[in-house]
């Protein structure tokens, strides 16, 4: 059975078996219920040695972004991946330079508080066979997705949080950026989303992405931004900047909003580095369009430049 193209890649069932890698040594006897911990004994106390000098950070750099090369190169997810990882916005230094969240004023806030306000204004998409996530950002009830969610096709359906599903016609798409918008039929309630921006992100902030994953509609991830102005080079185009995050991302977010702790959108998610040339799910490197840029090629799209 074929299965269709789904935003970041082809649907994969929720089902996954947990196992010994191969040619991995087995761990014997683990402790747990009933069962209590082999009696090794104490070893004798370790000897104080001195610490080693600190790594130069240029190469510790290096390091991370050959990292970061091989597993998206390793990986070339179906639907749409990111193809190269460059530039500032992530490892030591950035980490380094970014304040502290006390320093900032910043605290990770009332999250399911904030799901329940973005949820309404999420929807799933279906277009030519394809399946991804957009949200309303604006007053005339428009929805923003990616343009790989929509590809070629000229119409699209809308299923609303609600349940309810709706016409829509996809206005136009700007396949640089990766963005669609989306005319919906018809009234309806969902008000758009509050919009924040990606340049008030630092490193290590609390995000949200939500979305439709495996065709879940209301499926809601959270993790940390894990840079905020990387370079990546999304489905072969050109180089553009992204924000990373360890928020699960799968199958089906493409076009879904990810949102800041105040449940203000920063991005929309678009990409994942996977090690699964067959287009696997999260390992945990995700990639959104910064919602500047997202919003300032809708309103192109909207004013028909």
């Amino acid at each position: 059975m074929t299965h269709p193209r789904s935003g970041l890649g082809e649907p994969r069932g929720p089902a996954f078996t947990a196992g010994v890698r191969a040619g991995a040594a087995d761990p014997g006897p683990q402790a747990g219920p009933g069962r209590p911990a082999p009696p090794y004994p104490a070893p004798p106390a370790p000897l104080p040695a001195p610490a080693p000098p600190p790594a130069p950070r240029r190469a510790a750099n290096r390091a991370l972004a050959a990292a970061g090369v091989a597993a998206v190169l390793a990986g070339g997810a179906a639907g749409f991946a990111a193809g190269d990882l460059r530039g500032p916005g992530g490892g030591e230094e950035a980490a380094a330079d970014a304040p502290s969240p006390a320093a900032a004023g910043r605290v990770p806030g009332d999250l399911d508080g904030v799901a329940a306000r973005v949820l309404p204004g999420v929807v799933s998409v279906q277009a030519g066979g394809r399946q991804g996530s957009g949200f309303v950002f604006d007053d005339r009830g428009r929805v923003l997705t990616n343009a790989h969610v929509v590809g070629d096709a000229a119409d699209a359906s809308v299923v609303l949080h609600s349940g309810r599903r709706v016409d829509a016609e996809v206005l136009g798409r700007d396949t640089g950026r990766d963005v669609a918008v989306l005319e919906v039929a018809g009234a309806y309630a969902p008000r758009p989303l509050a919009m924040g921006r990606s340049a008030d992100l630092s490193v290590a902030d609390s995000v949200l992405a939500v979305g439709s994953p495996l065709g879940l509609s209301g499926t809601v991830t959270s993790g940390i931004v894990s840079a905020v102005d990387r370079e990546v080079s999304l489905g072969g185009g050109a180089r553009q900047r992204a924000v990373q995050t360890d928020a699960s991302i799968n199958p089906g977010n493409s076009g879904g909003p990810l949102v800041d702790a105040g449940g203000r959108v920063v991005g929309v998610n678009t990409a994942i580095a996977s090690l699964d040339r067959g287009g696997g799910g999260s390992i945990g490197i995700g990639f959104a369009v910064p919602v500047e840029d997202a919003v300032r090629a809708a309103d192109s799209i909207i004013d028909g430049d």
